[in-house]
């Protein structure tokens, strides 16, 4: 269960607001006037946007980890990058600016989550003229 990227949980909750909900992505949750004399509105897109980068926060405190579970996660994270691709290529109630920022949200994932575990996989494992010293 560790293994499965927590964006899949965004991905999901836009598609069920996409499909499900026609419209309701644009809909208003809160509006806040502010001191500068400006209304703040937030809106289901922007609650799945900041839901997406707190998510990413975690998934690459996930990354640090290092044994199979990672590669696996990793591995999950990619598949769910290539399927937000396709669907935005290929469906059109996700053809928006909001899905457009997840995947990038969900590549990013993937992106610092290989960096991260070639980075500290390297710090374990030092090679050198005595033998393979594992730290």
């Amino acid at each position: 269960m560790k293994s499965i990227p927590l964006l899949v949980l965004v991905v999901g909750l836009y598609n069920v607001l996409a499909f499900g909900f026609a419209g309701s992505l644009d809909s208003i949750i809160w509006t806040v006037h502010l001191s500068s004399g400006a209304d703040w509105s937030f809106s289901f897109n922007d609650m799945l946007l900041s839901l997406a980068v707190i998510l990413l926060y975690i998934e690459i405190l996930k990354s640090t980890r290092s044994g199979m579970s990672t590669v696996i996660d990793h591995m999950f994270s990619l598949a769910l990058f290539i399927i937000c691709l396709l669907e935005f290529l290929f469906v059109p109630q996700v053809g928006t600016s909001t899905f457009f920022v997840i995947i990038l949200i969900v590549l990013l994932d993937v992106v610092a989550g290989f960096t991260i575990t070639i980075s500290t996989s390297t710090r374990d494992i030092n090679v050198n003229g005595d033998g393979v010293n594992i730290s």
